[in-house]
């Protein structure tokens, strides 16, 4: 299956799924950390998986934005998407 062929709507399903698998292994040695359940330098690298999924997800949203030829809604959740994981991805990163 090619990208350049793929309806928008599905690309935005698979970003918004994608995205919501980073933040929660984000979010995981964060609730760690406070809770103090496991050891925190055995589930460090969740966070560097969830970034890296954060990033994909946000690629696709942009693809979709750059698209030619397609509706407004798609654009509109499109861009909304982008902020979204954008704002998530700054605060994983500074924190």
């Amino acid at each position: 299956m090619s990208w350049m062929n793929s309806d928008p709507s599905k690309l935005l399903q698979q970003c918004f799924l994608i995205g919501m698998i980073g933040i929660i292994l984000c979010i995981v040695p964060l609730a760690n950390m406070a809770l103090a359940v496991f050891d925190p330098q055995k589930l460090v690298f969740l966070n560097g998986f969830g970034l890296l999924a954060q990033l994909f997800a946000l690629s696709i949203a942009v693809y979709v934005l750059r698209m030619r030829k397609i509706p407004e809604e798609p654009k509109n959740k499109a861009k909304s998407m982008i902020i979204v994981l954008g704002a998530a991805l700054v605060f994983f990163m500074l924190q």
